[in-house]
């Protein structure tokens, strides 16, 4: 059957103060009259050029003031939900009656309510609770666990217990004078090896004095409550302002205060007074070193939220000043700070359906982050950040992007590294879904017993009685991302495929690859990404990897790419997807990237990619234009050789896993190319379909026959209509 264009998207504003221009600033939200997936969302807005001391936020249905708040940041998150309806809100400083444009936003049955108590009713919450807070209550000694419980953990008792026993004579001591350089401020390859060496020990300090805690909570063994006390004063005897210092290297910093807080808030009354006053001592000093950092300017974070780093310096800022509360008097602002920014946002990297514009191997290392922080934090103040709705569609993300069996990771720095799927694991294992049951139950590896012992009983994924598979196309519309697969159950003979075109641009670890595609067969890739990640800001980074020739995008005339230079350009350089959809066994996306290249370089980018089930193939139609002539390249990788028979056809055998790339369009020839560093034990082969000639406007219609079955191929053509007809299925191809 033939099939039309999907559903496009598109949005527009009214000029006001709250629409900035500047691509790094938080954009004014809820919008547009789209279903809230959360029940009361989150309103943020730009700030106003006066920077106000507080905001006036006013709600409306229909002509009629529902609810009105003040807000001493831009941002406001309300602690009670809507009644379902259509609303519109506005905001102003709290000095004048300039108000912003209206915006509107629909709540439904389908919004999930979410509600945080006001930070006041949540400081009360804490601080009358029986330490310790941040672990679940009622929990018997591992002596006493029923026969269930054992069943389901003790393994994990024994393999935490094996490895702090062994880190006790194996961890040696940690000290300043490990680190002779100054990080801060300075890119350079030593440099990157030592801030790298600086986590690295932090975080197995850190491990070693949490894991020992709760052994001790578990077992009541004094060997575990000595080897606590020792490494919390290990990280007590580092200099709050030398190598560790937040300035420093910002990744210990926040790891000791946090861990440092568990140890006090875990140990209770077995830390003797004298430690634990030099265990808050340093808590306090470090704590309010970040606090500093992150509350300048009332939170550049509030108006400049795309901050990795300050993103989980809050999340750790958060959990440890809960844990402190009562004892550290500094403990108090951190968490009107810290806390409910961090609930109401959660990630800057999409939108509230959740995805992770980064690229799965930094999603991957943020469900560790999360693991580390959410669990606690959930004990300690009832609020469980796993029941937000942006959390649950972020382990959608990753059903869809990193099904089971899947070898490498997709999109942004670290795309060509193994995924360590216990991550994904432990994420899937804390919700009560059927699909986050099958993803658990399929997925290889075990959770890291240190976050699983911290973990509620029992696990809710492993009380669900019949799992099943997430759909097999899913799109993550804020970030640009979509996932196609054949079938999600079969993990050895799944094709899948991926494509981006994102707002991000090539932001932060982003890359310049916007409408660009992975293909994989059963978890190996066949078109892949290009390159690997040595460290931030190298040279291989910014001249090869992040390029866009290293992706399976278009480039012209010898390889130039989209814009990756610059500080607010990558992200203003960027694209989006216009159209999506799904018929039956056949799935589409289209995304637009001119405006990804340099100004005015191209007029059109559009990239319009099907995959069609019945016949186990990728369709992808390029429409290209510039204002001057150029010879466009259809730019792809693998991970094995590019082969060309005798009569022209190009295929890519993998893992006996093999695709034909076979070209529609006339005027193209196939060129090999070379590429940039590749990650050691692997070789990388680049090629290129290539215009014969420079011209202003072009075409190229390219069929990817997964498993090289060689369906018959028409392209039919009037002065109405255009058809691709592969195999059974037939296609209309927007002119």
């Amino acid at each position: 059957m033939a099939l039309a264009l999907a559903l496009t998207f598109g949005q527009a504003h009214g000029a006001d103060w709250a629409k900035s221009t500047d691509p790094l600033v938080v954009v004014a939200t809820p919008s547009d009259l789209r279903v809230q997936v959360q029940n009361p969302p989150t309103f943020a807005w730009p700030r106003h050029s006066t920077n106000p001391a507080a905001y006036v936020l006013e709600i409306r249905s229909g002509t009629t003031v529902v609810r009105t708040y003040t807000a001493n940041r831009n941002w406001y998150l309300p602690s009670v939900a809507l009644p379902n309806g259509t609303y519109t809100w506005r905001v102003r400083p709290s000095t004048t009656t300039e108000w912003s444009a209206d915006r509107s936003f629909v709540v439904t049955d389908a919004s999930t309510k979410f509600e945080v108590p006001e930070d006041s009713t949540l400081i009360s919450r804490v601080t009358s609770k029986a330490r310790p807070r941040g672990l679940q209550s009622g929990l018997p000694l591992y002596v006493n666990w029923p026969t269930a419980m054992q069943q389901e953990r003790g393994q994990y008792v024994t393999w935490l217990s094996n490895e702090v026993k062994r880190q006790i004579t194996g961890l040696g001591t940690v000290k300043d004078s490990d680190w002779p350089l100054q990080t801060s401020g300075v890119a350079s390859a030593e440099v990157a090896a030592q801030t790298s060496a600086i986590r690295s020990a932090i975080n197995k300090l850190t491990r070693q004095l949490e894991g020992s805690v709760i052994l001790y909570r578990l077992t009541g063994d004094p060997i575990y409550l000595n080897e606590a006390r020792r490494r919390g004063d290990e990280m007590v005897a580092l200099d709050p302002n030398g190598p560790t210092s937040y300035a420093n290297q910002d990744q210990a910093t926040r790891a000791i205060i946090m861990s440092l807080m568990k140890g006090i808030d875990y140990l209770a009354a077995d830390l003797d007074a004298t430690r634990r006053a030099n265990w808050l001592r340093i808590v306090t000093v470090r704590g309010e070193a970040m606090y500093n950092a992150l509350a300048q300017a009332k939170g550049d974070m509030d108006q400049f939220p795309l901050d990795s780093h300050g993103g989980t310096a809050i999340g750790f800022l958060a959990l440890a000043s809960t844990l402190a509360l009562g004892d550290i008097p500094e403990a108090d602002k951190w968490f009107r700070f810290a806390f409910r920014f961090y609930v109401s946002s959660m990630n800057p990297w999409s939108g509230p359906e959740g995805g992770y514009g980064n690229g799965t191997a930094y999603g991957e290392y943020t469900i560790d982050y999360y693991l580390q922080t959410w669990q606690a934090l959930g004990q300690a103040t009832g609020v469980n950040l796993f029941d937000k709705p942006w959390s649950q569609g972020f382990l959608k993300f990753f059903m869809e992007m990193m099904p089971p069996g899947t070898r490498t990771h997709m999109f942004g720095d670290g795309h060509e590294t193994a995924p360590e799927m216990k991550f994904m694991k432990a994420l899937a294992l804390r919700y009560k879904t059927p699909q986050a049951a099958w993803y658990a139950r399929n997925l290889v590896g075990t959770e890291d017993p240190l976050t699983y012992l911290q973990g509620p009983y029992p696990m809710p994924a492993l009380t669900v009685a019949t799992p099943a598979p997430p759909p097999n196309a899913a799109l993550f519309q804020s970030i640009g991302w979509a996932a196609f697969h054949s079938d999600l159950r079969d993990m050895t003979n799944r094709t899948s495929v991926f494509f981006k075109s994102s707002p991000y641009g090539s932001f932060n670890h982003s890359h310049g690859d916007q409408n660009s595609f992975v293909l994989k067969k059963g978890g190996v890739g066949l078109l892949t990404e290009a390159g690997w990640y040595d460290w931030y800001n190298s040279p291989n980074w910014s001249g090869w990897y992040r390029q866009t020739k290293a992706h399976n995008a278009i480039t012209y005339d010898g390889g130039i790419g989209q814009v990756i230079d610059g500080w607010r350009e990558p992200k203003a350089f960027n694209g989006q997807i216009i159209a999506y959809g799904e018929y039956g066994n056949t799935y589409y996306v289209a995304g637009s990237a001119a405006t990804a290249f340099p100004t005015g370089a191209m007029t059109q980018n559009i990239r319009r990619l099907w995959y069609l089930r019945t016949s186990d193939a990728v369709v992808i139609h390029d429409q290209l234009a510039s204002p001057i002539a150029r010879t466009f390249e259809w730019n792809f990788h693998a991970l094995a050789p590019i082969n060309v028979d005798a009569a022209g056809l190009v295929s890519v055998t993998n893992a006996g896993r093999t695709v034909c790339l076979r070209p529609v369009s006339d005027g193209l020839r196939f060129e090999r190319r070379t590429g940039g560093a590749s990650l050691a034990g692997t070789t990388e082969y680049h090629g290129a379909f290539v215009g014969t000639s420079k011209v202003t406007s072009k075409e190229m219609l390219i069929v990817l026959d997964v498993g090289c079955k060689n369906p018959a191929i028409r392209y039919d053509s009037t002065s109405t209509n255009r058809t691709l007809t592969v195999g059974t299925d037939t296609l209309n191809i927007p002119r």
